[in-house]
């Protein structure tokens, strides 16, 4: 058993709190729009263009009749991340130190899922973000493409501290919502039938459709790093418990209404014109084909846009946040290493304070993993990917969100979180049936890789 090690988050942090939570909307203060900057990250991040696909064909095979699932899926990334971050502030330590306080078992969890998932995401994530690439300069080879996506958003994160990343991902996510919101309103939908897909019902053949909308909407481990932004931001402390939630729900109402936008899309302008997209990323450039005929050149190229930032703010925001995680994951094992040294008898020893002048963003272990996400897993836009390799993402993939919900729900009804800071009755049950979803969807992930 591991023994709780004290955490020194404030030690990550290279933005500090200018004047405050009660200055700046913390109690004795209202919450203001521009405080609104780890959800943005978090639900830029999470929400890729495999959502996107998803949204779109559950769209174009039921209309908007699954509305009421994505709306359900926001909700559920909602009380996970309010979860994440509120550990973060209530016991001022880092959801890697709640994890090591459980058990070595959660060691060696997350050193398979950074190791094998890292290196498989890379190469989609760089793929991802070159397809709209590749399809507006198709003389530019999609691998050339994918190497350039992958060595640029190294190089933002690697010269560039937490404020600048988050502006940038701010800026992504407005080109994301522009783009969508008005695809969905050249799409002109019937309102009173698009509401209709408020009220739940599941449609014969839609329940791997609904599951994957409730699943899939806003981020898996990214969902994890909020708290790590949370601290980057400069909040520190239980006075930012509320400006956190404001900042999740405003965050998630946005991807809301992204997701919802996409499900129109699909339900007006491929539903109802019979038209099939391809699996994967690539359904999107299918879409841009309809766009074209429908709207004109103009219409797609927005869309390619659009496109390119979904793909290029998860491929960033994982390059910082996960990275991040990994740093912290660093420290702690320096520190138990320090405090097995000096013996059963010694104090628990608090992790050695990240490097100096930009804590965890500036550390070895935070740029090595940055270098292992984008090197290596450029071998896999050459060659094929080995089946073992794609088996083993897929199954420690499909764990992290079982792993995470059953964690935090460990965690926050414990003595390891403040009384008044533990899991009420609502928390329960949404991160209870988190966990029951996302085992289902596990269950479903780890079949369909064994039956093909």
């Amino acid at each position: 058993m591991v023994r709780p090690i004290a955490d020194a988050s404030n030690a990550d942090d290279s933005t500090p709190p200018e004047r405050g939570p009660a200055a700046d909307g913390g109690p004795g203060g209202t919450p203001r729009l521009r405080l609104v900057g780890p959800g943005i990250v978090v639900a830029a991040t999470g929400v890729g263009a495999g959502d996107l696909v998803a949204t779109l064909i559950a769209g174009s095979r039921f209309g908007t009749t699954l509305l009421w699932a994505a709306v359900l899926g926001c909700l559920v990334k909602i009380s996970l991340a309010e979860a994440a971050g509120r550990w973060h502030l209530a016991t001022g330590r880092t959801l890697f130190a709640g994890w090591a306080s459980l058990g070595r078992w959660t060691t060696w969890y997350f050193v398979g899922y950074v190791v094998v998932w890292g290196f498989v995401y890379g190469a989609t994530a760089m793929t991802s973000s070159a397809l709209p690439l590749a399809a507006l300069f198709p003389a530019v080879d999609l691998k050339l493409w994918a190497v350039a996506a992958g060595v640029v958003g190294l190089a933002f994160v690697w010269f560039n501290r937490y404020a600048v990343f988050e502006r940038a991902m701010t800026v992504l996510v407005g080109v994301m919502f522009v783009v969508v919101v008005l695809l969905a309103a050249l799409t002109v939908p019937n309102v009173p039938r698009t509401l209709a897909g408020l009220v739940p019902v599941l449609p014969d053949g839609s329940l791997v459709y609904t599951l994957g909308l409730v699943g899939g909407v806003g981020g898996t481990i990214t969902v994890a790093a909020y708290g790590y932004w949370v601290n980057a931001k400069g909040w520190h402390g239980p006075a930012w418990i509320p400006v956190m939630r404001w900042d999740n729900r405003i965050a998630y109402l946005t991807t809301g209404v992204f997701v919802i936008a996409m499900l129109i899309v699909g339900a007006e302008l491929l539903h109802a014109a019979g038209v099939a997209l391809s699996t994967g990323d690539a359904g999107l450039l299918d879409l841009a084909d309809v766009l074209r005929d429908r709207y004109g050149t103009w219409m797609s190229t927005l869309f390619m846009i659009g496109f390119f930032a979904t793909s290029f703010s998860s491929l960033i925001g994982v390059w910082h946040g996960v990275s991040t995680m990994v740093a912290d994951f660093v420290e702690h094992q320096r520190a138990e290493r320090a405090a097995r040294a000096l013996g059963p008898q010694a104090p628990a020893a608090a992790p050695a304070a990240p490097a100096a002048e930009g804590g965890r963003e500036r550390s070895a272990a935070f740029r090595g993993y940055m270098l292992w996400l984008t090197f290596p897993p450029m071998l896999l836009l050459f060659v094929d990917r080995p089946f073992a390799l794609v088996l083993a993402y897929g199954v420690i993939g499909a764990l992290f969100m079982p792993f995470l919900a059953g964690t935090l729900l460990w965690l926050l009804n414990s003595s390891r979180t403040p009384r008044q800071w533990r899991n009420g009755w609502l928390s329960n049950t949404m991160l209870t049936a988190a966990g029951a979803l996302f085992l289902v969807l596990c269950a479903r992930e780890v079949i369909g890789l064994f039956t093909g």
